[in-house]
């Protein structure tokens, strides 16, 4: 795998925008930042800690997670957002996101922090965010939400599911609701976090803590993994004028320093999925 570019704490959200290049942030110091194709990296939103999913929206700008799910953008003179902790039933705030064909956006939350041993293991929830900007609760019991994604005709959604060691996949429904979460993959060694779905409906799941990527087929059946120089292996998504560069990021456990968080990438050999941008309204400024 190529470096693309180093020195983070801990990166996550990969996403990629046709018009600009790979987005991405460092969780623990904060910030999104743009990787354009001359390999320069600028900073699209600064200081904004712990922002674990990224969307890019139709209005222009961008919907992060964090502490609440939030739109930053050309769209509205502030920050507007979409879904807070009280809304979701509590917890500490927001990790992985991914958006339908429709344009919602599917979320999971925290029950509690993931960076804290001492605290209480509480469940958090996978909502979704209509295209009007009401939220529902559609499925609990997620012991540490991770990477979502769709299937290529939108009918499963896919669930990492890290303190669990699964990724999980639901029939999605009319309206956006879903069906009960079955197990598609049990993952280990290390946990499943981010993944990526590909044309061909395979999963991509990157896995913290054992340095590779797992590719599984439609079936579930697993495909010979990619290794990654780093253990801490956080997310990754499909990009490229052909959607066939993948880009993996990773954190800084278990590498040399606490500032090695880096981003890869490599050709592979089919395209993956795009994912369509959040079109849900920009209905609550703060």
């Amino acid at each position: 795998m190529e470096t693309l570019a180093t020195g983070y704490t801990l990166i996550e959200g990969p996403v990629w925008d046709p018009a600009g290049g790979l987005l991405y942030s460092d969780v623990h110091d904060g910030g999104v930042f743009r990787l354009d194709a001359s390999g320069a990296v600028t900073t699209v939103i600064e200081h904004r800690r712990g922002i674990g999913g990224i969307a890019l929206h139709e209005l222009g700008g961008l919907v992060v997670g964090g502490r609440n799910i939030a739109y930053k953008g050309p769209a509205a003179a502030g920050t507007v957002v979409l879904l807070d902790q009280e809304r979701a039933g509590g917890g500490v705030g927001f990790n992985d996101l991914t958006t339908d064909a429709s344009g919602r956006i599917y979320v999971g939350s925290l029950g509690a922090s993931p960076f804290d041993p001492q605290a209480e293991q509480k469940t958090g929830f996978l909502h979704v965010i209509d295209l009007d900007g009401s939220s529902r609760v559609l499925a609990p019991g997620i012991r540490l939400t991770n990477g979502l994604g769709f299937s290529p005709d939108g009918r499963l959604l896919y669930h990492s599911d890290s303190r669990a060691q699964i990724v999980g996949v639901y029939d999605v429904r009319a309206g956006g609701s879903v069906g009960e979460r079955r197990v598609f993959a049990r993952v280990e060694p290390g946990v499943p976090d981010g993944l990526a779905v590909a044309e061909d409906g395979s999963v991509w799941v990157a896995v913290a803590g054992a340095g590779v990527v797992r590719v599984f087929d439609a079936g579930g059946d697993e495909r010979r993994p990619l290794e990654v120089a780093l253990p801490m292996v956080t997310s990754l998504c499909f990009g490229g004028d052909d959607l066939r560069d993948l880009y993996v990021v990773t954190g800084s456990a278990g590498a040399p320093t606490d500032h090695s968080g880096t981003v890869y990438r490599t050709r592979v050999d089919l395209p993956g999925l795009p994912v369509p941008a959040a079109r849900v309204a920009l209905t609550r400024a703060a």
